[in-house]
Formats: C-alpha cells, structure tokens, sequence
C-alpha cells in the first residue's frame, strides 16, 4: 500500500490523480488539501476516507468541519495545514498540485522530512530550484516530474547516459491562438484564450498555454529538473500533442515520449515510478493521425516565451517577478480589466523595474512576488 497526499485536490491535476487512486486500490489517500471548494472537498472525505483535510481560508476549513463532523478527519487550514499535511508520518508521496508560490513551503518541509515528491508545481522550481534542487540531492529525495513535457523527458532519460545528452526538446501544442497575429490578438477575449484544442486543463494553464508563458515556464523547470543549461534547451510546437517531449543526446539519436494527450498518463507514471501499470484510455493510432508536423515558435507575436528564456538567463529573483507578473495580469485577464496583449507588457515592464536579488530566500522570493503584485495594482488601477 503506497500512501499518498494531495495538495490541490479539488484541481484538475487533484481531481484526476483521486481517478487514478480510485483504479488502484494499493493507493491511499492519508490527507487532501484545497483553497475554497468545499463542496467538492466534502464529497472528496466522504469517497476517500483521508486523515487530514485542510482549507486555505479558515472560514472554509470551519464550513468543512461542520459538513464533515459525522466522519474521523480532522480539518486544518493555512499555511500551518499544509506543512502538517506535507510532513506526515506515514505519508510516502506527495502531490504538489496546488497552484501558486504557495506550493514552495510545504514541498520544502516534505523534502526535509525524506518524502517522494510528485511535482505538478512549476512555481515551486522557477522560483525556488536553486534551494529545492540541492536540498533534494542532500536528502536523497526523489523528485518526479508530472507535468507532461517534464515527464516526458524524464521517461526518455531512463537507461540513458545523462552526461551524454545533447539537448531537450519541449513541444507544445501552440494553444487556441497558434499562427495568429497581434493584430488578432487585440481582438481575443477570455473564452477565446479557454478553448484549448488538445488539452483539458485549469483556467490559468490553459490561459498560459495561449501565451506560451507556460512553455516558458516549462523551460524555466527543466533547467533545474534535468540540470541543462538554457541553451541547451529547445521549444518546438507540434500542434498534434502526441510526442510530448524528447531528449537528444550526443551521437545524434533522440528518445522520445508519445502518447494522446491526457494527464493521467504522466500523473500514475510518478506515482508508481519505476513500473508501468494499465490505464484505460485511447491510444495513439498512427494511421488515424496520418502526420505528426512542426513549427518553429513565434516568439514576436507571443513574447512569453522569449521573456521567460530573459528571466530564466538573468536568474536570481528574476524568474519570481516573471511568475508573480503573470500570475497578476492573467487574473486581471480573468476579470476583463486587461486585454490579452497585456499580459506579456506588463511581465516585461515589471522585469524591467526589478532589481534581482542573486541568491533569494524563501522569504525574499515571497517578498518579490508581494512587491511585483503590489506594483502591477499601482499600474493598472
């Protein structure tokens, strides 16, 4: 029985890795945790029986308790939840699919505290992996991947040399606005940005996906997950989504992982790393597909991309502001206060007015986010 614990399980990440416990019964679910759904969470206690539950607000971990009062949980909340959930005793996984710079504390105590880390987090190595990465080398920690690119790769690392790998090649699908122009752009609404044409995602993934922010967040991640250097790493869009990345290597062969695109797959792969279990769904039928194409990114019209390969290659405190100023104009995005253009101006103009801190503590990544939030209000109003 492998015992595991969710963080973000009323998410989409969360609520597929609870499909996958539910078709494999040596999985145990010993704590969830979630933001502000609580009526999903209850249903969630009440399938899953978890020992710990916690809310970020107290007012929602107080309307839990109340609906959950007939069962054995125990209901926490905060921060303080968090870090209980993600140093149980015995609790061997845990699944960092919360979203936002949230994530950087509890998966630093459930390193220190020896546990598997399946990371679905990217704010967690963009703006921390210079303290995650070592800390998890020095604890003998294992960090797999659950993103699909990053998993992936990893799945095409196994049995390799990696001292011999040439390159990383992460694909991307493009997003709903792929071979379109800023001119188009201007025009592009909130629904427009949400129908992504592989993938089946949260609001803000798909939003970043749009963007390509996500790919450069991607590139941000696999620097630290893999230890390659920036220009050693390679976007390629491949509208298909069917390989999901690559690894080259120095003779020139490359290993790739293919497969339609659903989350499960890279999801069960972490948790049952290093063995292949069943998973229902649709194959690959290459003769249906007919071709697999690609295309060199269009980092003018989607400067995303280009402005995380900045951040990511200035380093330090850099990446923070990158994230937390996406993060911001996306939720301004969500409201209809900005326009999609926006988005990648208002991550530039904050870089731009960042003075980088080297070597960040938690507490000055925490402080960088708060202060880029801060001066993007101050822009827009």
């Amino acid at each position: 029985m492998k015992k595991i614990a969710i963080l973000g399980s009323t998410g989409s990440i969360g609520t597929q890795t609870l499909q996958i416990v539910r078709n494999n019964p040596e999985l145990q679910v010993t704590a969830l945790a979630a933001g502000t759904n609580v009526k999903l969470m209850e249903q969630q206690i009440r399938e899953f029986r978890p020992q710990l539950a916690a809310m970020w607000s107290e007012e929602a971990a107080s309307d839990l308790a109340g609906r959950v009062a007939d069962t054995d949980v125990r209901i926490v909340s905060g921060m303080e939840g968090l870090l209980e959930i993600s140093t149980m005793e015995d609790m061997e996984t845990l699944v960092t699919a919360i979203v936002g710079m949230i994530g950087i504390r509890p998966t630093i105590a459930a390193i220190e505290h020896g546990k598997t880390i399946a990371l679905a987090n990217k704010e967690t190595l963009v703006t921390a992996g210079h303290i995650i990465m070592p800390l998890a080398r020095r604890k003998g920690v294992s960090i797999l991947p659950v993103d699909s690119e990053h998993s992936a790769v990893f799945q095409s690392m196994n049995g390799e040399n990696k001292e011999r790998i040439s390159k990383i090649i992460l694909t991307a699908s493009g997003g709903p606005f792929r071979g379109k122009k800023r001119e188009e752009l201007k025009r592009m609404t909130i629904e427009d940005a949400l129908k992504h044409p592989n993938w089946s995602m949260g609001r803000k993934v798909t939003i970043d996906s749009a963007s390509l922010v996500n790919k450069g967040l991607e590139v941000m991640e696999a620097a630290w997950l893999f230890d390659v250097p920036l220009e050693r790493i390679q976007v390629v869009i491949h509208p298909q989504s069917i390989i999901h990345s690559a690894v080259e290597y120095a003779d020139g062969g490359i290993m790739a992982q293919l497969g339609m695109p659903d989350m499960k797959l890279p999801i069960q792969y972490a948790l049952f790393y290093p063995d292949r279990k069943p998973l229902a769904g649709k194959r690959v039928d290459f003769f249906e597909l007919g071709q697999l194409t690609f295309e060199k990114p269009d980092t003018e019209t989607f400067r995303g991309l280009s402005l995380a390969f900045d951040a990511a290659g200035t380093g330090g405190s850099m990446p923070t502001v990158f994230n937390a100023a996406n993060e911001k104009a996306v939720a301004l995005f969500i409201q209809r206060k900005i326009g999609f253009l926006q988005i990648p101006e208002l991550i530039e103009e904050s870089m731009g007015n960042h003075k980088v801190i080297e070597n960040p503590s938690v507490e000055e990544i925490l402080q960088a986010e708060a202060e880029t939030y801060e001066a993007i209000e101050r822009i827009t109003g």
